[in-house]
């Protein structure tokens, strides 16, 4: 090692030294570059003193109920934020405004009770989104996914879902991955064409075995393949009440059409045949 070597090697770890000291970190969390974690602080807030350019955030385990868009929105450059196990509520409408570098979000097991368009419609890169364990969540709006067109994993297992539109899903583009084990899914009519989707679409669904129906009762456990093929029997074969109800109107409407056309038909036929009787009588006459 040159002479100037050491003296060089020290400075640098007394300079690097110095500018840990002055990063600051939140209470009862640790830091590192880039890196924020708090997990399993009972943490009933969301942290002060979040270094500005942190890049993961995780608040695993923890009892935070409220996330305010306007701390989150200074850590532009958060990419990571894992929010699992807390006390997350229905209030995070525009939480994610200021944070659309994000590519992962984990907010499952907590309270969300639906999202709406306005919930995660600014995470553009949005690439995996877990908000599955939430059993209060019954309701996903159709569009809720719009905007996020990047989106690989969703995970919505495990909730009190009991239907979700086909459009949903199937217009998101890069999706590859999609949990929907363990819901409360209502299997009827209208869900037959998200079962079809199901069947025909490239996604692969984990856990796959518990995607079952909830109800009607004569369907509870039953398997979604199956699910597809009893519904479509009972949807497309067979008629209700208002379907008779439909044709008997229809046939009524083709009967009392067919009649006035034959009664035409015949009246028609009557004024021919008496105006050509009287043409004959004429011409009877002028001969004579």
């Amino acid at each position: 090692m040159s002479p100037l070597g050491r003296p060089w090697s020290l400075g640098l770890v007394v300079f690097l030294g110095m500018a840990s000291e002055g990063i600051s970190c939140p209470s009862r969390c640790t830091c590192q570059y880039l890196e924020v974690n708090c997990t399993g602080q009972q943490l009933q807030d969301f942290p002060v003193d979040i270094p500005l350019d942190t890049r993961q955030l995780i608040l695993a385990a923890n009892n935070v109920s409220y996330l305010p868009a306007v701390e989150l929105s200074f850590l532009a450059d958060l990419v990571y934020l894992d929010c699992r196990k807390n006390l997350l509520g229905d209030d995070l409408d525009f939480t994610f405004i200021g944070v659309a570098k994000l590519v992962y979000l984990d907010l499952s097991f907590n309270n969300l009770t639906q999202v709406t368009f306005s919930t995660f419609s600014h995470l553009l890169s949005l690439v995996v989104l877990k908000i599955s364990d939430n059993p209060n969540l019954v309701a996903i709006e159709k569009d809720a996914f719009a905007n996020n067109t990047w989106l690989r994993h969703l995970d919505v297992s495990r909730t009190g879902l009991t239907f979700l539109d086909t459009s949903t899903v199937r217009d998101l583009p890069n999706l590859r991955l999609l949990g929907l084990s363990d819901n409360l899914w209502h299997c009827n009519c209208s869900f037959l064409d998200f079962v079809t989707w199901m069947m025909e679409s490239d996604v692969h669904f984990p856990d796959a075995d518990n995607i079952t129906c909830y109800s009607p009762a004569g369907l509870r456990a039953l398997r979604m393949p199956a699910a597809e093929a009893q519904l479509r029997f009972s949807c497309l074969t067979q008629l209700h009440k208002q379907d008779f109800v439909f044709l008997g109107l229809v046939g009524f409407c083709i009967f009392f059409a067919g009649t006035m056309a034959a009664w035409l038909a015949g009246v028609c036929a009557v004024i021919y045949e008496a105006h050509a009787s009287k043409g004959e009588e004429e011409e009877e006459e002028e001969e004579d």
